[in-house]
C-alpha cells in the first residue's frame, strides 16, 4: 500500500526475518516508540484467556499497565480484545472517559505516570489474537496519519504473529521417505499473508482447507484463516489442526470456527 506509514513499513520488513514472537514483539514496540510519539508500548497475546502472556513491554510503566489490567480484569487492553476495535483515552484526567473502568481508572493514575492510553486489537479475521498497548506521559491524541500508521502496524503484526504461531513444523525423524516427498510438512513461506506454497503445498493442510471451505461455504484463504486462528487460540500447530479436520475430529461451524 503506497500510503502506509513509516512504522508499518518497518514492521512489514520483519516478514523476511525468522524472529521468535518475543523478538518480533520487541521490534514492533520499539518501532512504535521511535516513530509514533509514544513513551512506551507492550504486546500481549490471548489477553482474555487464562493463558494470556505479555510478549514484550518496553519499560516498567508499560509492564505495570499490562499487569494492572489483567489483575483487575478491566481497562483499554481488555476492551480492545473483547470489542475488536481500537480504544483510545487521550486524557486520563477526564473522568467521563474512565467511567466504564471505575477501578482501573483510579489505579492507573495512582500507580503509573501514564496520562494517555491506546489499545489496538491484533486480529485475524474476526478473531482477536492479541493487543498492542501504547501510552504517553502527556495527554493528546494521534493525528490522522499516525492513526493510519498504527492500524497498519496492528494489521501487519497480527499476520506476522499468527504465521509464527501456526507455521507447519519441519520434517522430523518420524517422517518417512514417502512422507518427506509426498506428504511432507513444509516450512513457512516468506509472504506476509502466510498463504505461500509452503502452506497450501502440504497435502494434509490442503485437504483440510478444502473440507473447511465446504463446511463454511467460504474461499480457501478464509478457510486457512479460520484454521490458523483456531490453532493460535488452542496453542497448537497448524498441521495438528489440519490433521484433526481430515480425521473428522474437528468440524468448523460459524459459531466455533
Amino acid at each position: 500500500m503506497a500510503d502506509r506509514g513509516a512504522v508499518t513499513a518497518v514492521v512489514a520488513r520483519l516478514a523476511a526475518e525468522d524472529l521468535a514472537e518475543e523478538d518480533l514483539a520487541r521490534v514492533v514496540c520499539e518501532a512504535c516508540v521511535a516513530g509514533l510519539d509514544v513513551d512506551g508500548a507492550a504486546i500481549s497475546v490471548l489477553p482474555t484467556e487464562p493463558s494470556r502472556r505479555t510478549l514484550w513491554a518496553t519499560d516498567e510503566t508499560a509492564l505495570a499497565l499490562e499487569d494492572l489490567q489483567f489483575t483487575l480484569n478491566e481497562g483499554v487492553c481488555l476492551e480492545a480484545a473483547t470489542s475488536g476495535v481500537p480504544v483510545a483515552v487521550p486524557d486520563l484526567t477526564e473522568a467521563a472517559r474512565l467511567a466504564r473502568w471505575p477501578v482501573f481508572g483510579v489505579e492507573v493514575s495512582a500507580r503509573t505516570p501514564a496520562r494517555a492510553l491506546y489499545a489496538l486489537p491484533l486480529q485475524w479475521g474476526a478473531v482477536t489474537i492479541g493487543v498492542l498497548d501504547l501510552y504517553r506521559l502527556r495527554a493528546g491524541d494521534f493525528t490522522t496519519a499516525q492513526w493510519r500508521d498504527l492500524l497498519g502496524v496492528a494489521q501487519t503484526t497480527s499476520m506476522l504473529l499468527l504465521s509464527r504461531r501456526t507455521r507447519p513444523r519441519p520434517p522430523g525423524p518420524a517422517d518417512d521417505v514417502a512422507g518427506a516427498v509426498g506428504n511432507g510438512r513444509g516450512h513457512p513461506g516468506n509472504g506476509v499473508d502466510g498463504l505461500s506454497d509452503g502452506v497450501f503445498g502440504n497435502p494434509e493442510i490442503h485437504q483440510a482447507v478444502g473440507m473447511v471451505l465446504a463446511q463454511l461455504g467460504i474461499g480457501p484463504e478464509e478457510a486457512l484463516t479460520r484454521m490458523r486462528a483456531r490453532a493460535f487460540i488452542e496453542q497448537r500447530m497448524l498441521i495438528d489442526v489440519a490433521h484433526d479436520v481430515v480425521a473428522r475430529r474437528v468440524v468448523f461451524t460459524e459459531e466455533i470456527g
